[in-house]
């Protein structure tokens, strides 16, 4: 059984509020950079007041005293979890983790799902790359400094079930079948990332630009049991 965080990704907090109407009461969701960019710190604690467990997914990666400072501030705002990147590496995680003081989860993103081999492999100056064998070699280096999981894409779910163990496995990139894939490049449903091992399923388009965004919200939440 996995958690379904529906992801706020809205051009203004009234279309982020309109759609939350037609969902559950306090059902998880994630905010990302764009939505706290234009809506802000006031948005997010009405969000945590409201009863929303908020994921804040600001997918930090700076010098360690400034993600160390942005997760204490995340803390203070009331949410859930948050995103820093792995690869900012163990001085930076631990930080995080430092910082976070069991107040809020951290997880780290090892490789994002808008990435494939090629993509990858050319910003990371290599001639070639496995997709994989990247994301299990960053979240072994997350789960040392102690951060309580990880984001992957569908495909490396199982890889990388081993590493994070009973930690959290966040999941972006969950489509239906018939579900347009959008700039996600590793996709896969929710019933075969819940199957691989996968802890949280994070949803966006496939819910809330659905023509019913209830009825969605209801298929992928089966489907993540």
């Amino acid at each position: 059984m996995a958690e379904l965080i529906v992801a706020l990704d809205f051009p203004d907090a009234q279309s982020a509020v309109s759609c939350l109407d037609l969902l559950p009461d306090g059902c998880a969701v994630k905010v990302g950079s764009v939505m706290l960019a234009r809506a802000g710190a006031g948005f997010v604690r009405g969000l945590v007041g409201a009863g929303h467990p908020v994921f804040l997914d600001s997918k930090w990666y700076d010098i360690p005293n400034t993600v160390a400072g942005a997760c204490n501030a995340a803390a203070d705002l009331g949410v859930e979890m948050v995103t820093v990147h792995a690869g900012g590496g163990d001085a930076m995680l631990r930080a995080a983790v430092d910082a976070a003081a069991g107040r809020i989860k951290i997880v780290a993103v090892t490789v994002l799902t808008s990435h494939d081999a090629v993509s990858y492999a050319a910003i990371t100056g290599r001639n070639s790359i496995n997709i994989a064998d990247e994301v299990t070699r960053l979240a072994e280096i997350a789960l040392r400094a102690g951060v309580d999981g990880i984001v992957c894409s569908p495909e490396e779910v199982g890889r990388v079930k081993g590493v994070v163990g009973v930690g959290r496995i966040v999941v972006p990139g969950i489509r239906r079948p018939d579900d347009a894939r959008g700039d996600q490049a590793r996709v896969a449903t929710p019933e075969a990332a819940v199957a691989a091992g996968a802890t949280h399923l994070v949803v966006g388009r496939p819910i809330t630009a659905a023509a019913d965004p209830a009825a969605a919200y209801r298929d992928f939440l089966a489907a993540g049991q």
